[in-house]
C-alpha cells in the first residue's frame, strides 16, 4: 500500500540511467569548479610575477573556460534533478490519489475536501523536491567539499586545519536546533490543516451562517485557530532563522582566521601571495557546498515531516477488495438478493440498521418507504457495498457482498443517488461513466482518452435511446443545435445550408408571424439598427454592438454614410420619450420592454435629457453623444414601439449596409462573417445557421414550434443523430453546474440504465424531477426493467409504489412491514398510515 512506503522508496524507484548520468556530470562539474583556483594561483605567481602575457592569456582562458563549463553542467544537473523530482511527485500523487479513491465513505465523512486537497497538492511537493535532489545535491556538495578541502591542505595544511576547526562545533549544534525546528514544523503543518478544514466547513455551510446571522460565532472560532497557528509559526520561524544565523556566523568567522593567520604567514615569507589568493577563493567557495548541504538537510527534514504526516493521514485500509485475487473477467450474476439479520452500527453504538431481513428474486422490484431517518438509504447503500455492514449477511446470488471484489459489484449493480454527482466533462463522458469504469484498466485508449475499440462502447443509437428514455434527449439536441461548429466540418455545413433553404421554403410562410428571415435587401424590424448596418456576426470584440459607439472605424464609417447625426437624433428622441412616459414609474424591467433604455439606466438618461434643455446636441461632450448614439444603434423598430423609425433613415441604413460590407472586406477582412443565404456563418451556432433569421418573440410555444420544424428536417436529412452526437459533447461544467437539478438526475439515471445491470438501486433518484418526468421514468422502470433487473427503490412519493412487487416499510432501522401494496393497505398498518398522512409514533 502506498501509505506504507518510506520516502526513500521513491528514490530507489527513480530512473537509474538518469541517476548514473547525473553522477558522471557531477564528477566533471567538481573538477571544473576546482580548476579555476589553480588558475588564480598561477596567474598571480607566474603570469603577473614574471610579466608573461602569453601565460596570462592561457591561464585566463583556462579560468573562464572552466567557469563556463561548470555553469553549463550545473544547469544540466538542475534540469535532470528537477525532472527526477517531478516524475516522483507525479507518481506519488497518482498512487496516493488512487488509494484515496478506495478509502471507506466513513473516512470522507470525517475529512474535509480541503484537507484532502492540501495533502495531495501541497504537502507532497516538498517530498518530490527532495527525491529530485536526493542524489545530486549530497553527491555534488560532498565531492566539492572534499575537493576544495583537499586543495586547501595542498596549499597549506596548518591553515586548512584551522579553517576546518569550526566544523565539528557546527555539526554538533545544528542537528539539535533542526530537531526543534522539525517539531514546530509538524505543529505548523497540523495547524494549517485544521485552519483549512475550518475555512472549508464554514464556506460549505455559509447558507447557515447567513441564515442564523452567526458571523461573530464563526469569527470567534476562526480567531482561536488563527491565534494558535500564529504562535506556532513565530516559534518555528525563530528556530529556522536561528539555524540560518548560526550558518552566517560560521561563514564570517572563517575569513577572519584566514586573514589573521594567512596574512601573518605571507608577511613572514612562509606563504606566497598567489597561494594566499587561491586559499581565500577556495575558502569562500567551500562555504557554498556546506550551505547547500545545510539547505538540503532542511529540505529533507521538511519533506520527511510533511510526507510522513500525509501518509499517516491516509493510512487506512480499503473496506473492500478492489479486484479479485485471480486475474479474470467480472462475474455475471442474476440478481437474487438475500438480506439476513443485517446490522449497521456507527460510532457510539448507534444502530442505523437493526436486524433487517429481506429476499428478492431475479427481476423483482422493491419499494422502500418510511420516515426520514428510518434507514432507507443506509439499507440501499449496504446492499450496494457503499458501506460495510457490521453484522448479519447480504448475499447476491449467494455471494457475500462484503467479500465480493468491487469490480464484480460495479459490474452487476447500478446505483443512482438522491443527489447524483455529475463530473466536469461532456454529456457523453458522464453517460458512459459507469459503463467505462467496468472496462479493464489496460484497455487501449487514444490520446483523448477514448476507448479505441468502439465495439466495446454502446452505439450512438443506443446512447440516444437511453437519453430519450430518461427524457433528456431534447436538452441534448438543443445543446447540439447551439454548438458553433469547428472549421473542418465542411460537409456538415453544406448539409445545414441545404436544410436552411428547405426550412425557409417549407416552413417560412407558416412561421412568418414568429420569425424574421435575413434578407440582404430588406430591413430587419426585429434586429437592432447596428445589426441592420453590419448585417453579419462580428469576429472581433471591438465590433460587438456595445463597443460600436466608441469604435473609431465604425464612427468614421457613420460619418461617411451620413448616418451619425440621424442616429444621434434617434437616440435623443428615444431618451426623451422614455423619460416622459416611464420617468415616474417604478424601475421594473417589464415597463421598459418597449424601450432600448434599461430600467437601471433611467436616471442616467434623465440627467442627459435635462442637459439638452440647457445645451444643443452639438454642444454635448463626446461621452454624452456616445450614450445617445448607443440608444440609436440598439433600437429595434419591431420591439421598441414608443418611437417609429423614419422611412428615410431605414433607406439610408439599407444603402449603408452594402457600403459597410465592401469597406470591411477591403480594409479589415475577417472582422465580420456577413450574412449570405448561400454561405455558412462560422461564428454562429447550428440553430442560428438553419434559422438564418431572428425570432420575433421568446414565447416557449413559438420556440417549441420552430424547434419541432427543425427536428423534422433533421430527421428527413438523416442528421438528427449527428446533431445529437454533437450535443453529447456539451461540457456540463464543474459539478455539472451548467445543468439543472432535473437534468443531472436524468443523466445519472441514464448512466445506470445504459449499463443494464442485473441489480438497480435507486435512492430517491427522481426527487428533483417534475411529475411528468417522474411518471415517464416510473413507466419505463415498470415496462422495461421489471423481470430484467432486480430493483431496490428508495421512494419519496407514495403514489408511485402501487405496481412494485414488494413494499418494505421502515422505522427506526427496522422493516416493520413488507409485502404487496394492496395487501399492506388492507392490513391498515404503517403503510396505510403513511399514505393517509397519519404520523405514526
Amino acid at each position: 500500500m502506498v501509505t506504507k512506503r518510506s520516502l526513500f522508496y521513491w528514490i530507489k524507484q527513480s530512473n537509474i540511467k538518469l541517476q548514473i548520468l547525473l553522477v558522471v556530470i557531477i564528477l566533471v562539474t567538481v573538477a571544473a569548479r576546482v580548476f579555476p583556483l589553480e588558475m588564480q594561483k598561477r596567474i598571480v605567481n607566474e603570469a603577473i610575477s614574471l610579466k608573461r602575457l602569453d601565460l596570462l592569456y592561457m591561464y585566463c582562458a583556462g579560468f573562464i573556460g572552466s567557469v563556463l563549463l561548470a555553469s553549463l553542467l550545473k544547469y544540466a544537473i538542475n534540469v535532470i534533478q528537477t525532472y527526477i523530482g517531478e516524475v516522483a511527485l507525479a507518481r506519488m500523487r497518482r498512487e496516493l490519489y488512487a488509494h484515496v479513491m478506495t478509502l471507506p465513505l466513513s473516512f470522507f465523512r470525517k475529512s474535509s475536501p480541503g484537507t484532502v486537497i492540501a495533502c495531495i497538492v501541497q504537502e507532497l511537493s516538498s517530498a518530490g523536491e527532495f527525491v529530485g535532489q536526493a542524489v545530486a545535491v549530497p553527491v555534488t556538495n560532498v565531492l566539492t567539499l572534499l575537493a576544495f578541502g583537499g586543495y586547501l591542505f595542498v596549499l597549506n595544511p596548518m591553515l586548512a586545519g584551522l579553517s576546518f576547526a569550526l566544523y565539528p562545533l557546527l555539526i554538533y549544534i545544528l542537528p539539535k536546533l533542526q530537531r526543534r525546528t522539525n517539531n514546530w514544523n509538524k505543529e505548523r503543518v497540523d495547524g494549517t490543516r485544521v485552519l483549512s478544514s475550518k475555512i472549508n466547513e464554514t464556506i460549505t455551510g455559509i447558507h447557515e451562517v447567513h441564515g442564523n446571522g452567526s458571523y461573530k460565532i464563526e469569527n470567534r472560532k476562526f480567531a482561536k485557530f488563527v491565534q494558535h497557528l500564529f504562535r506556532v509559526r513565530i516559534i518555528w520561524t525563530l528556530y529556522r532563522q536561528g539555524v540560518k544565523v548560526l550558518n552566517n556566523l560560521f561563514q564570517n568567522m572563517g575569513p577572519f582566521i584566514l586573514f589573521l593567520v594567512g596574512g601573518y604567514l605571507a608577511i613572514k615569507g612562509r606563504f606566497d601571495l598567489g597561494a594566499l589568493v587561491a586559499f581565500l577563493s577556495a575558502y569562500e567557495k567551500i562555504y557554498d557546498p556546506w550551505r547547500e548541504l545545510m539547505d538540503f538537510y532542511q529540505i529533507y527534514q521538511d519533506a520527511i515531516t510533511r510526507y510522513s504526516k500525509t501518509m499517516d493521514y491516509f493510512d487506512i485500509e480499503p473496506e473492500f477488495k478492489i479486484d479479485p485475487d485471480e486475474v479474470r473477467d467480472p462475474i455475471d450474476l442474476q440478481g437474487v438478493i438475500d438480506v439476513k439479520n443485517l446490522v449497521f452500527e456507527v460510532e457510539g453504538g448507534i444502530r442505523l440498521l437493526n436486524g433487517i431481513d429481506l429476499h428478492l428474486d431475479h427481476g423483482q422490484h422493491l419499494a422502500v418507504v418510511g420516515f426520514s431517518g428510518s434507514g432507507k438509504s443506509t439499507l440501499a447503500q449496504c446492499i450496494g457495498q457503499l458501506y460495510k455492514y457490521t453484522g448479519g449477511n447480504v448475499t447476491l446470488d449467494e455471494l457475500e457482498v462484503e467479500e465480493m471484489a468491487k469490480s464484480d459489484v460495479i459490474h452487476n449493480i447500478g446505483i443512482v443517488a438522491q443527489e447524483p454527482f455529475i463530473f466536469d466533462g461532456t454529456i457523453k463522458e458522464n453517460l458512459l461513466y459507469g459503463l467505462e469504469s467496468d472496462f479493464p484498466a489496460d484497455i487501449p485508449r487514444d490520446d483523448s482518452g477514448e476507448v479505441e475499440d468502439k465495439s466495446k462502447l454502446p452505439s450512438l443509437d443506443r446512447m440516444i435511446e437511453v437519453l430519450q428514455q430518461v427524457g433528456i434527449f431534447q436538452d441534448v439536441l438543443r445543446f447540439g443545435l447551439n454548438t458553433v461548429l469547428a472549421d473542418d466540418k465542411h460537409e456538415l455545413k453544406e448539409k445545414l445550408i441545404a436544410i436552411r433553404t428547405t426550412f425557409q421554403r417549407d416552413h417560412g410562410p407558416d412561421l412568418a408571424d414568429y420569425l424574421e428571415f435575413f434578407r440582404e435587401n430588406k430591413y430587419l424590424d426585429y434586429s437592432s439598427v447596428a445589426a441592420n448596418i453590419t448585417f453579419g456576426n462580428p469576429n472581433e470584440g471591438r465590433f460587438r454592438q456595445e463597443n460600436l459607439p466608441t469604435n473609431e472605424f465604425f464612427l468614421k464609417f457613420l460619418d461617411t454614410a451620413q448616418l451619425k447625426m440621424p442616429l444621434l437624433t434617434l437616440g435623443v428622441e428615444l431618451a426623451r420619450s422614455t423619460v416622459d412616459i416611464l420617468g415616474s414609474l417604478p424601475p421594473d424591467a417589464v415597463f421598459f420592454e418597449q424601450s432600448p433604455i434599461g430600467s437601471e439606466e433611467l436616471e442616467e438618461y434623465k440627467e442627459l435629457v435635462g442637459q439638452l434643455k440647457k445645451r444643443r446636441l452639438n454642444d454635448l461632450t463626446d461621452s454624452e453623444k456616445q450614450k445617445f448614439l448607443a440608444l440609436g444603434l440598439r433600437f429595434q423598430s419591431g420591439v421598441h414601439k414608443m418611437v417609429a423609425l423614419p422611412e428615410f433613415l431605414e433607406h439610408m441604413i439599407l444603402e449603408a449596409r452594402d457600403q459597410f460590407k465592401k469597406l470591411v472586406e477591403a480594409e479589415i477582412p475577417g472582422a465580420f462573417s456577413f450574412y449570405q443565404k448561400s454561405s455558412y456563418i462560422d461564428s454562429q451556432s447550428i440553430l442560428d445557421n438553419i434559422l438564418f433569421g431572428k425570432a420575433k418573440t421568446e414565447q416557449h410555444q413559438v420556440q417549441d414550434r420552430i424547434n419541432q420544424s427543425i427536428v423534422m428536417l433533421l430527421i428527413e436529412e438523416d442528421l438528427l443523430e449527428t446533431i445529437a452526437g454533437i450535443g453529447m459533447q456539451f461540457r456540463v461544467g464543474t459539478k455539472g453546474d451548467r445543468l439543472s437539478g432535473g437534468q443531472k438526475q436524468k443523466l445519472a439515471i441514464g448512466r445506470s440504465f445504459i449499463k443494464e445491470p442485473p441489480v438497480l438501486i435507486m435512492d430517491e433518484a427522481t426527487s428533483a424531477l417534475d411529475n411528468r418526468s417522474q411518471s415517464r421514468i416510473q413507466n419505463l422502470i415498470e415496462n422495461k426493467w421489471k423481470g430484467r433487473s432486480t430493483l431496490i427503490s428508495v421512494v419519496h412519493r407514495l403514489d408511485i409504489i402501487k405496481n412494485f412487487d414488494k413494499v418494505a416499510v421502515m422505522k427506526a432501522g427496522k422493516i416493520v412491514e413488507s409485502g404487496h401494496y394492496d395487501d399492506l393497505m388492507q392490513k391498515k398498518g404503517m403503510l396505510y398510515e403513511l399514505v393517509h398522512g397519519n404520523r405514526v409514533q
